[in-house]
């Protein structure tokens, strides 16, 4: 694989994400590192081409934001935001995630092998999440679709408000959310989990360590009866 490299202390980010947003047949297939970020924002935004992406460092907000397709592993920590409106592709966070990581993520496999701050997985939409850490309150808030995987615990408010996303969740929950509840995990989640389990490196934990919570269906329709409860 042809792998090109920048320096962020000589290359300007702005043209660095020019050329992440060349032509995609130009850049498929390509390893493109990235060397000194210090926690710059926005790196490897809105990527639409199958080129593998990695940071060497650590990234400030919304690092690989928007993604399609591409392969980003960004070997730090990160500000708030990765992996937000993310819609394919993959994103490997090998540290910590701040606030909101995989935001409305529609689809793609988001992995951070530390801990995840407040609303992770806030408004998701399709996406796959897998924490190996802990998260932080409000996590999975208004989960509309998809899967998270939690290797750690969860705060306050895990699934507020939640749909029809999933959350396996291997340590203690501090509180659930509104509607949000204990589910029996079937033959289907089960593979779903370890599915995920061994694409995102932690194929020798056990997917009966987890408990499955997912949504108790009672928000879907008013109910004037409630009403106070709202």
């Amino acid at each position: 694989m042809e792998s090109l490299k920048y320096d962020l202390t000589n290359t300007p980010l702005r043209e660095v994400n020019q050329f992440l947003h060349s032509d995609a047949s130009l850049l498929n297939g390509k390893h493109i590192e990235i060397n000194n970020p210090n926690g710059a924002h926005h790196i490897a935004v809105g990527l639409k081409s199958e080129a593998t992406v990695t940071i060497h460092g650590h990234a400030g907000y919304y690092a690989a934001g928007m993604n399609q397709i591409a392969d980003v592993t960004i070997e730090g920590s990160v500000g708030s935001g990765v992996a937000e409106n993310m819609m394919s592709g993959r994103v490997h966070v090998k540290g910590f995630a701040s606030n909101a990581a995989g935001a409305t993520a529609n689809g793609g496999l988001l992995v951070i092998d530390g801990d995840a701050g407040l609303r992770c997985g806030i408004s998701l939409k399709g996406a796959d999440i897998v924490v190996g850490g802990s998260v932080g309150s409000f996590s999975a808030f208004m989960a509309q679709a998809g899967n998270m995987v939690i290797l750690g615990d969860a705060g306050e408010g895990l699934g507020d408000s939640i749909y029809e996303a999933r959350l396996f969740v291997r340590g203690k929950v501090k509180s659930l959310g509104a509607d949000c509840e204990v589910k029996t995990m079937g033959a289907e989640d089960r593979k779903i989990l370890v599915d995920l389990l061994e694409r995102s490196g932690h194929s020798d934990v056990s997917p009966e360590s987890f408990t499955l919570y997912g949504s108790a269906r009672t928000l879907y329709h008013f109910n004037v009866a409630k009403s106070g409860a709202y």
